[in-house]
């Protein structure tokens, strides 16, 4: 065997049963090309007869992590696989028209958002030759001198976000030659390229920013979602957890568990900007069913996102370290949140959750109009599964990332990779053909690390960015940021 397959088992071993890193290893016998002929043969039939006998799509799989493992090492390498054939160096890949997809967040420029997003998905997984080539395509190709207007936030947390976890994980250098999540979610990259190249700037820049909003009014407590760069002031009262606003909220918390627990004021941020959020944002339908509504000109529409789905990992992360000992509370509170959003998938005929679903005129956790009825392979719903698994080990979050497993594989593969379906509700599915970049990204990493063990990634190490790129926790009780005070225990 390979030294580079011996290097991708050894670090399977870290994370998988023996029974997983027995049957890779044996895959990478047969794909060496010195194996013989008769081996191969010998161990190609016994991989047939084993996994012909073992039935991938039975619910009860759940409770056997080393076949889920597999499963969904399979389905990212199909994904990988089908985008480096169809797709290499384009931002996405059109799966059904087998072509590269250059979408305008990123100003319409070819810049391999797709490779940038998956390669620490691939070292994780312990692909290593295929982080390899991305890694030789960004060192290569990569090239942000490009006139074209494109979005602050994405290409933080997919561009950034994705080279800095690339570096921390592998140790090797991955380089190339005004909405309220857009400029509130810059904290953790930005603090991180400080401590990496010392330049002090960038922590300058986004503690301004901090200091900005902590000095300006708070209609009930809460963010709106937009302000105007010119008077400095809100636009829209349009508060809510999910688009726009979603990750500003996320980051306060992960600052604090980024610092080592040290910054102190973006705990208090967090702190109050939850207690705003449960007040005036947070209710139980008739049904029993917690939801986070959005505030819209003075009152709630009882409608929750897709993306507001994320919260109940949140809720659960940010459990530890609350104040008045409500760390109960608050993960009770995820656990509410994780069972709507998986009501949202359940009412479906694919089992995906809708874009957004109402809680109104009898309907609960339901899509009512056409243009919230799709599926784009987002991983909010199952990033608060893994978030709840590795909080409580209870198996029902296992249960129910393997539903969504096994209804992302039957609905949305397809011979050049993975599509969005348009309508949930529809029992022949009609694809929108955008193998999106978060999907390696984000959905396959969670749903991988949701059947590995805790030991890969723990959360007291490592602090994920809202694009799911892992960014090493920074000790920084006995260092001093340039352009910062030292940090207060």
């Amino acid at each position: 065997m390979g030294e580079d397959n011996v290097a991708t088992c050894r670090h399977l071993v870290y994370s998988m049963p023996e029974d997983l890193v027995l049957s890779l290893k044996i895959t990478a016998v047969i794909q060496n090309s010195r194996c013989s002929s008769f081996y191969c043969f010998f161990f190609f039939f016994f991989f047939f007869f084993f996994f012909a006998s073992t039935n991938f799509n039975k619910t009860e799989d759940f409770n056997k992590p080393t076949l889920c493992v597999l499963s969904l090492f399979q389905m990212m390498k199909h994904a990988w696989d089908s985008y480096r054939q169809y797709g290499w160096g384009h931002n996405e890949l059109k799966p059904l028209a087998k072509k590269g997809h250059s979408t305008n967040i990123f100003g319409n420029s070819q810049l391999g958002a797709t490779i940038v997003d998956a390669v620490d998905t691939l070292y994780i997984m312990g692909l290593h030759d295929e982080f390899k080539d991305g890694q030789e395509w960004i060192e290569q190709n990569l090239d942000f001198s490009v006139n074209a207007e494109v979005s602050v936030f994405e290409v933080n947390i997919r561009f950034i976000g994705g080279l800095l976890a690339a570096y921390y994980l592998s140790g090797q250098e991955v380089t190339g030659s005004s909405i309220l999540a857009e400029f509130g979610t810059l904290h953790m990259e930005f603090v991180h390229l400080t401590y990496l190249t010392g330049n002090p700037v960038y922590y300058q820049k986004v503690m301004h920013i901090r200091k900005l909003l902590a000095k300006m009014d708070r209609p009930n407590g809460l963010y709106p979602n937009y302000l105007n760069p010119r008077t400095g002031r809100w636009g829209q009262h349009h508060t809510s957890l999910g688009g726009l606003g979603d990750s500003f909220y996320e980051y306060l918390l992960k600052a604090w568990l980024m610092s080592d627990r040290t910054d102190t004021e973006a705990r208090k941020s967090y702190d109050d900007a939850i207690e705003a959020i449960e007040r005036h944002l947070i209710r139980k339908s008739n049904g029993g069913l917690t939801f986070i509504g959005e505030w819209k000109n003075g009152h709630l529409e009882r409608k929750m996102g897709h993306l507001a789905c994320f919260a109940g990992g949140m809720f659960a992360l940010g459990a530890d370290g609350s104040p008045d000992d409500k760390a109960g509370h608050y993960l009770q509170l995820g656990a509410e949140i994780a069972h709507t959003c998986h009501e949202s998938y359940d009412r479906t005929v694919l089992k995906l959750g809708p874009e957004a679903f109402k809680f109104d005129s009898g309907l609960e956790a339901v899509a009512v109009r056409q243009n919230e009825k799709y599926y784009i392979l987002r991983p909010e719903v199952i990033e608060t599964y893994w978030y709840m698994w590795r909080f409580t080990h209870d198996p029902k979050y296992r249960q129910w990332g393997w539903e969504a497993a096994q209804a992302i594989d039957r609905y949305c593969r397809v011979s050049g990779g993975f599509s969005g379906v348009k309508d949930v509700y529809s029992s022949t599915p009609t694809y929108d053909d955008v193998q999106q970049s978060f999907f390696l990204a984000e959905t396959l990493k969670y749903l991988y690390l949701l059947f590995s063990s805790d030991d890969l990634m723990p959360l007291d190490s490592w602090v994920f960015n809202t694009e799911a790129h892992p960014l090493p926790v920074l000790h920084l009780g006995n260092i001093t940021l340039p352009g910062s005070e030292p940090a207060q225990r």
